[in-house]
């Protein structure tokens, strides 16, 4: 198993993953799965500002993870949301701990201080794996989506990165983040 950061290359195996994901499930409120190109731009425009990893085994991808913004105003600019998707054939096999060990490792270095996941309710399997990864409970969000037919309810899990110090710099993007560190974390976490 090995965790790197994604390429827009990678759309179609991020696709394989994701698309029954849209089409079958509400754990996304996404409701048409996007053509390859446009997800590959989707992909490039993230990691600008926010780390997007892939599991890969035996050069299949198993997996994905990624940061993206919690919301527009400035304030909120040190947190971030988190996502992970795991195909069916590589779930219960580390894959989702091990990209999210990477994920946060990255976005604690970038500076910011919460990780906001938002888990589409019921889903035992995701609150479980969430609550296991460090995430503690803080909201549900009752009928907030509609998907398949059906009023959707969401739970938002918070992990705390880093303090809170009273005059904090601005996160660094992660585009500029130094290679050789994205590289040792890693190099550290695959081992």
């Amino acid at each position: 198993m090995t965790i790197r950061v994604a390429k827009p290359s990678d759309a179609k195996g991020i696709l394989d993953i994701y698309a029954p994901y849209i089409r079958e499930t509400s754990f996304t409120f996404e409701t048409e799965v996007p053509v390859e190109e446009a997800f590959a731009n989707r992909i490039s425009s993230y990691l600008e500002n926010w780390p997007w990893l892939v599991c890969e085994t035996e050069g299949v991808i198993a997996g994905y993870a990624y940061g993206s913004r919690y919301r527009e105003r400035a304030g909120y600019q040190w947190c971030v949301e988190c996502s992970v998707y795991i195909h069916d054939d590589h779930l219960r096999t580390g894959a989702g701990k091990a990209l999210y060990a990477h994920l946060f490792d990255i976005l604690k270095l970038q500076g910011y201080r919460n990780v906001y996941a938002v888990i589409n309710l019921p889903n035992e399997r995701s609150v479980r794996f969430h609550e296991s990864c460090g995430f503690k409970w803080f909201a549900t969000y009752e009928n907030v989506g509609y998907k398949l037919g059906k009023w959707k309810t969401v739970g938002w899990w918070q992990l705390i990165l880093n303090e809170y110090d009273h005059e904090p710099v601005p996160p660094v993007k992660f585009s500029e983040l130094s290679s050789t560190v994205i590289d040792k974390i890693f190099q550290t976490n695959n081992r």
